[in-house]
């Protein structure tokens, strides 16, 4: 009921990882990067601000759509779903994972076109399903904003 729902603008920051739960339901994680920009008005220019990366899940149709839609490194999307901060411990120390359980996710029509095809929708998730998506955020989470993939300069 009262969840955060958020919409992001970036871009695929790291091919996306696809896995089918050992229930069957289709599960995909990837990094979606963005970063902010200020006009500085001192200088007339924009100024780029520090990216930010986050994980996000999609399930059952809307992994498989994704999946299909050959969505790369350095494509620009929009994203929105509820966001969800955990919080968890790994080697003695406290960390925190920044996730969107994605409800849609598409390429950004403001910077290129797409090509549409209508697909089909499945069933609903299990404990073991969520525990997958865990376990991707995880491995997300273990790399430094250094080894994320940053973000491709228009031509």
């Amino acid at each position: 009921m009262n969840e955060a729902h958020v919409t992001i603008t970036g871009w695929v920051a790291a091919e996306p990882r696809y896995a089918v739960t050992a229930n069957g339901h289709p599960f995909l994680s990837l990094r979606v990067g963005c970063t902010p920009r200020r006009f500085d008005r001192q200088t007339g220019q924009w100024q780029d601000d520090d990216s930010l990366y986050v994980t996000v899940n999609c399930w059952r149709g809307l992994a498989d759509n994704v999946n299909a839609s050959d969505l790369q490194r350095g494509t620009p999307v929009l994203v929105t779903g509820r966001l969800r901060i955990r919080q968890y411990e790994r080697d003695d120390q406290w960390r925190f994972s920044a996730e969107v359980e994605a409800t849609t996710l598409g390429p950004d029509l403001t910077r290129g076109t797409v090509d549409y095809r209508p697909a089909q929708r499945s069933g609903p998730l299990t404990d073991e399903d969520r525990q997958l998506a865990r376990d991707a955020a995880d491995q997300w989470a273990l790399t430094t904003p250094a080894e994320e993939e940053e973000e491709p300069k228009a031509a």
